[in-house]
């Protein structure tokens, strides 16, 4: 098992998902370390120029295959030969989730039994990580914000989400280690970082919602009063803990939780992006539906198996990502600025 991450230098990695912002990242660091990417995305959750300017996508990379991890054979035929996986393709949008279930039951459920199904079957795979979410505690044990959640807690998912990522996590198990291959479960906290982009009829991606709506004069909507408790992790540090738990020997058939171990509120967020933003304002709305009260993550597991805490907090992410925002003001959607004009 490889005990370090410049020992993937020469191993070639399968990641699904790899057009988004946490899998470009993941390829990024990987092709860093001198490893080889086999990268799949269908590529319709932005428009082309999101991938291309800001995600670094290159059309003309021949190892970047354009394509559905649902489809019977896709998966199938790239896994020959692929050292290690990271499964991180999903519908991630909590609200899309909740509108179109069978979208996520398509790519959550039956996308992810594709790609297990391939790995299971395959002779050259040391490990796959399978990317779960924060989501499976739901409010936790006694429905109350500012939960810590630890890794053996149970799963009590208040959304279409977190019930695919609940069943993703237990096939994992069943599957992988029924067939000896191993596998290490990660639990990301809520992701952030430049260059992040918001996606409309969402309530998602909080840190780019506040400081885009910001940055156009417009006021920041705080769900439910902005009580709702969130441990914010930047991007950064998430892909640098997934490639710690693809290679970390003690992470073999762990779940560990991908956080920083800081709480901080929905409203104290608005208040720290408000502070890059003088005369923001913020109106408190209804809380959507599957939006959970939240908490924040136990990270001794992360600590211990993996030897590694995300070295980001939230106050330098939130700077790095509204300096980012002035640096690239294109990047708001026409959608928003229309509001500004309305």
């Amino acid at each position: 098992m490889v005990m370090s991450l410049s020992e993937l230098a020469g191993c070639t990695v399968l990641v699904t998902g790899a057009g988004g912002l946490i899998g470009s990242r993941l390829t990024a660091q990987l092709r860093r370390l001198g490893a080889r990417t086999v990268s799949v995305c269908r590529m319709d959750a932005y428009p082309e120029r999101t991938y291309r300017d800001y995600f670094g996508i290159r059309s003309d990379d021949p190892d970047f295959i354009v394509g559905d991890i649902a489809e019977p054979r896709l998966i199938k035929r790239l896994i020959p030969g692929c050292d290690y996986v990271i499964h991180a393709a999903a519908l991630a949008d909590v609200a899309a989730c909740t509108r179109q279930p069978l979208d996520a039951i398509d790519s959550n459920v039956v996308g992810t039994q594709r790609v297990l199904d391939a790995v299971a079957g395959s002779r050259t795979v040391r490990r796959m990580v399978f990317v779960s979410s924060a989501s499976v505690y739901g409010n936790g044990e006694h429905g109350q914000a500012g939960a810590r959640f630890r890794e053996d807690a149970p799963m009590r998912p208040v959304s279409v989400y977190g019930a695919s990522k609940v069943w993703g996590e237990h096939e994992t198990a069943a599957l992988l280690g029924g067939s000896g291959i191993s596998y290490a479960i990660v639990r990301y906290f809520s992701v952030y970082g430049e260059p992040q982009v918001i996606k409309e009829h969402s309530h998602s991606w909080v840190v780019a919602w506040f400081a885009m709506r910001a940055a156009l004069g417009l006021p920041l909507h705080l769900n439910g009063g902005g009580r709702q408790v969130r441990d914010f992790v930047h991007v950064d540090d998430i892909a640098t803990g997934t490639l710690h738990a693809l290679t970390a020997e003690r992470a073999h058939r762990a779940t560990v939780n991908i956080g920083t171990g800081t709480a901080t509120t929905i409203r104290n967020l608005a208040e720290l992006v408000c502070s890059h933003y003088p005369g923001a304002k913020l109106v408190e709305t209804p809380m959507p539906p599957g939006d959970p009260e939240g908490g924040f993550a136990c990270t001794s597991r992360m600590e211990d198996l993996l030897g590694w805490r995300p070295g980001i907090g939230v106050g330098e992410g939130v700077a790095r990502y509204t300096a980012w925002l002035r640096e690239c003001p294109d990047v708001i959607p026409s959608w928003l600025r229309e509001l500004t004009a309305a």
